[in-house]
């Protein structure tokens, strides 16, 4: 790696911003890798050819790292296609239109299936979409607002739950400073994971919407009510178990597969076996919901078995848009955090601040976010940030800040995973919602950088008190009135 200052800044700016300008990720994306390529080839003695000849190498590497992830998401989609297809998607949301019947239950259940599924928030992502999009669509509740439910309740769920592939990350990086029991001392201190879901269920008991988000529902509740024939055909064949029975065996066995993956079996211990190679576990998991469907569909002739091949390549197909986006992300992630230091150079403020370490909470935060939203990856961040945090915390007098300080940094990095347009969890969101991506990114980050505005506070105020409730109690009461106000204004605002 070599460390290349404030240009190290300019890969992710520059494919962020052009996503957001053009409306285009991929070729965004890839200018934005591209770019980071140049840098490092450059600053290395390279030439331009050695640069697109650098950009193709870390294409295949990464694939290669996270061929368990592309087989996992082939396979679920396709578990994805054929519910859909068997006609149990629609049986499902024709039955749970009967027991959910307004737009406020709905929300409030896909926040509750969202804190249910906390193994992992990949995982998280597409069940919860798959289960819920046809409740939700047959309620009219927007693509946008399903996609940001799913995504408020993936990460930041993940990180303060004790049994994850999350918590086994975290428990690792701070082994030597208590490991899992410092872990369950910051969950208190997570604030924006707090703070997130506490404004997930908030908007979803008072419809309160504000921002872009606020327009995305309106317009979704002027659509006329459609329904295809192909649908209508799929309700009369399709029953509640053709989606049931498939997405529980794949959850199940998912969990099982995690377990075996990183060997539960042969003695280590259940948290630790989930967090070894989580992604395996995962395809274990989707694949048996693959032999389910297929068990479940062939022998009761809801489609013959060159319709079921047909579908999994269809489910294939449709999953190479959003992995491809996933692929650009993995690799200018790693060309930011791997070869131009795009990392060590904003986390370097840390350690040269010279503030009072009443403020070390916040500044922490903020420049945690800044990380993670630029380089697209919470795990990446927490995992340099954290051993700096406990340099700078092991220095006399300053022992006492260290688990709000490791708070800080784990809220900072979901908070940029969160909103930012290159992270695998919001790109996931929007796939598990068949959501445009960046139509998802727009809508959320009103919301997700409120919250974050609200954590600054909350540290200010931690920072100072060494205690994690008064944060708290101020932080839900300052949340609650803001999404009051703010859908006011955008009440007024529509009026003139």
């Amino acid at each position: 790696m070599i460390e290349t200052g404030w240009v190290s800044l300019i890969p992710p700016i520059l494919a962020i911003v052009l996503a957001l300008v053009t409306k285009e990720v991929y070729s965004s994306l890839f200018i934005g890798l591209f770019s980071g390529m140049v840098i490092y080839a450059f600053a290395s003695d390279g030439s331009l050819f050695s640069a697109i000849a650098m950009t193709f190498d870390m294409m295949a590497a990464k694939i290669a790292d996270n061929s368990y992830m592309i087989i996992f998401l082939a396979l679920l989609w396709a578990v994805v296609i054929l519910v859909s297809k068997s006609g149990g998607s629609e049986a499902y949301g024709r039955w749970a239109g009967k027991k959910i019947k307004n737009r406020r239950l709905a929300a409030l259940a896909t926040s509750f299936l969202g804190i249910l599924i906390f193994i992992d928030d990949g995982f998280n992502c597409l069940t919860v979409g798959t289960v819920m999009r046809p409740v939700t669509d047959r309620l009219r509740i927007s693509r946008e607002k399903l996609a940001y439910i799913i995504d408020a309740t993936a990460a930041p769920v993940c990180i303060i739950a004790p049994v994850s592939s999350w918590a086994v990350a975290v428990a690792s990086e701070v082994s030597d400073d208590g490991g899992f029991h410092t872990f369950l001392s910051t969950i208190p201190y997570n604030l924006y994971a707090l703070f997130t879901i506490a404004m997930v269920f908030t908007i979803g008991i008072t419809g309160k919407d504000f921002g872009p988000m606020k327009k995305a529902e309106e317009q979704e509740r002027e659509k006329a009510d459609e329904e295809t024939t192909e649908k209508k055909e799929a309700v009369k064949k399709g029953k509640i178990i053709d989606l049931v029975l498939p997405i529980t065996v794949l959850i199940i066995c998912a969990i099982l597969g995690m377990a075996y993956v990183g060997g539960f079996f042969d003695g280590v211990s259940f948290s630790e076996a989930i967090g070894y190679n989580p992604t395996a576990g995962l395809t274990l998991g989707a694949f048996a919901g693959l032999i389910t469907a297929m068990l479940l569909y062939l022998p009761r002739k809801l489609m013959t078995a060159k319709e079921f091949i047909g579908f999994i390549v269809e489910g294939i197909s449709n999953i190479v848009p959003p992995m491809l986006i996933l692929i650009l992300s993995w690799n200018l992630g790693g060309v930011c955090r791997e070869l131009i230091g795009t990392g060590y150079f904003i986390s370097g403020f840390v350690s040269t601040a010279n503030l009072p370490l009443g403020f070390l909470p916040v500044l922490i935060f903020v420049i945690a976010a800044l990380m993670s939203f630029s380089m697209g990856t919470s795990w990446g961040t927490f995992g340099m940030l954290i051993p700096i945090v406990t340099m700078i915390c092991s220095a006399e007098g300053a022992e006492k800040y260290l688990i709000v300080a490791l708070g800080a940094t784990l809220a900072g990095s979901v908070y940029g995973d969160h909103c930012s347009p290159i992270s695998d969890t919001t790109i996931l969101s929007s796939t598990g919602a068949d959501c445009k991506h960046i139509r998802h990114v727009e809508t959320q980050l009103p919301y997700a950088t409120l919250v974050a505005v609200i954590c600054c506070i909350g540290y200010l105020i931690a920072g100072f008190t060494l205690t994690p409730w008064i944060s708290i109690a101020v932080g839900i009461v300052l949340l609650v009135a803001a999404i009051f106000v703010l859908n006011r204004f955008d009440l007024k605002v529509g009026k003139n």
